[in-house]
């Protein structure tokens, strides 16, 4: 049987086609997401009966927290958010991390941690000498994490 001819081959993604949107947040200058992963922890067992065979179900999944790297404002929509968190007031919020296509509009895959919240800053390196932009740092855990 034949196969369908394709148009050429499939470029993938760039790392740098990226957006996100965090219920709250206006504006954010973010330039890296890191970290972003889920890990099904395997339950190893014998089976009866079946000498020395260990087999394995899936077990409890793990998401890893994710590292948002933005370029500091005056917005202070995010330091608002960790502040809050530190005083007792938990505020989850969904947060979607969208890759674009090439156009660097359309949104090609997106990923949806659910029920996330900061647990995590960091502030800017600062040097007298220095070039570089100030950049934070915020770590956010999450209970689910979806694809579409």
């Amino acid at each position: 049987m034949a196969s369908a001819q394709s148009s050429g081959p499939i470029d993938p993604y760039r790392n740098f086609n990226f957006r996100l949107e965090i219920g709250g947040v206006t504006e954010a200058a973010f330039f890296s997401v890191q970290g972003l992963a889920m890990r099904i922890h395997p339950i190893r067992y014998r089976p009866g009966g079946d000498g020395q065979a260990v087999r394995s179900l899936p077990g409890p999944v793990e998401y890893a927290e994710v590292t948002l790297r933005h370029g500091l404002t005056k917005s202070t929509d995010l330091w608002n958010w960790i502040s809050a968190i530190a005083k007792g007031r938990i505020e989850r919020r969904n947060v979607s991390i969208l890759l674009l296509e090439t156009d660097g509009v359309t949104e090609a895959l997106r990923w949806n941690l659910l029920s996330a919240w900061p647990c995590e800053w960091h502030g800017p390196a600062l040097d007298g000498l220095g070039r570089d932009i100030a950049f934070a740092e915020l770590k956010l855990a999450y209970d689910e994490l979806r694809a579409e």
